[in-house]
């Protein structure tokens, strides 16, 4: 059990500073680029406005598994905006992955989603 709560703590560390730098990357791309964007810049503002949230959510609401749902979601819908964006474009946006943003910005979501992935785990575990 004080392995799973140390694994734990380690874990919602991760995820909160996933979500604070991915919400950092996609305010600096929207001050860049993203405001001139319809939709897409609502969107880089919700990010980086939920990141924030989230990360005090999954550290201080360690009773409840809702930030931890959150984390893996808000993870997965980015890169998954990402991929889209990178493939067929994504409400008009087509990427490249030629920034340091973008590797920084996949690097982020994938730590939330892993992060939030193994956090429900855990806590599934500890519940049997």
């Amino acid at each position: 059990m004080a392995m799973e709560a140390t694994a734990g703590w380690a874990l919602r560390a991760a995820a909160a500073l996933g979500l604070l730098g991915s919400a950092w990357i996609h305010l600096v791309v929207w001050q860049d680029w993203a405001r001139d964007e319809p939709v897409v810049g609502e969107l880089f503002l919700v990010n980086a406005v939920a990141g924030p949230v989230l990360a005090a959510a999954v550290l201080a609401w360690r009773g409840h598994w809702l930030p931890e749902l959150g984390t893996a979601g808000f993870g997965a819908a980015t890169l998954l905006a990402y991929a889209a964006s990178l493939t067929t474009g994504f409400l008009g946006v087509r990427e490249q992955f030629r920034t340091p943003e973008e590797t920084w910005g996949v690097v982020t979501e994938a730590a939330c989603l892993l992060a939030g992935v193994l956090l429900l785990l855990i806590r599934r575990r500890a519940r049997r």
